[in-house]
């Protein structure tokens, strides 16, 4: 027996699960950077695992399928520009992404009606948006400031945010409490019909 040509059959034959998911996955070309699970009406992944997936398990996420999203697919979505204060500086900066609304519906989630968003960051931080407030707040998805990917570490590589500084809810509260409800490193967003 061959053992080289065993062992080279065994691995491929081990990557087939994989190779024929990513082979029917036509929406994720690169590494997700977002998973997008619950009441959702499209999926491009199957359930957790508790071996690969490890942040999500330390968060105690939990799902039988899910929809993962990669920097081509946020990429693709029409960009929208905002220039809010951020707390971190107190200075106005240039933040651009597609609109969280435009993100949730590459997962099929309805857009309108009592649905709940659980939005988590990679250190752990989770708020519930409701879809209706996403939408009159006009959150987006940052993937950029100031022209520069956001990056991992700093705060992204994405941020669902908002334009503070023109919405009434926030214009008029102290610089440090306008965006409690802006995940930055956002990484998962859970999804519950109201």
């Amino acid at each position: 027996m061959n053992k080289r040509h065993f062992l080279g059959t065994a691995a491929i034959a081990s990557l087939a699960p994989y190779v024929g998911a990513q082979a029917a996955d036509p929406v994720r070309k690169g590494p997700g950077l977002m998973t997008i699970s619950g009441a959702i009406g499209k999926t491009n992944r199957g359930p957790l695992d508790p071996a690969l997936d490890q942040l999500l398990v330390k968060h105690g996420v939990k799902f039988d399928k899910a929809f993962v999203v990669d920097a081509e697919a946020l990429r693709g979505l029409p960009a929208v520009r905002i220039k809010p204060t951020l707390e971190y500086d107190a200075k106005p900066h240039v933040l651009s992404g597609p609109l969280l609304t435009g993100v949730l519906e590459l997962a099929g989630v309805p857009t309108s009606g009592d649905v709940l968003l659980a939005m988590r960051a990679v250190d752990g931080y989770v708020v519930p948006v409701k879809i209706a407030d996403a939408r009159n707040y006009k959150m987006i998805v940052a993937t950029e400031i100031d022209g520069a990917p956001l990056a991992l570490g700093g705060l992204g590589p994405q941020w669902a945010v908002y334009e503070a500084d023109t919405l009434t809810a926030f214009k008029d509260k102290p610089l440090k409490e306008r965006f409690a409800l802006c995940p930055w490193g956002l990484y998962s967003i859970e999804v519950t019909p109201g």
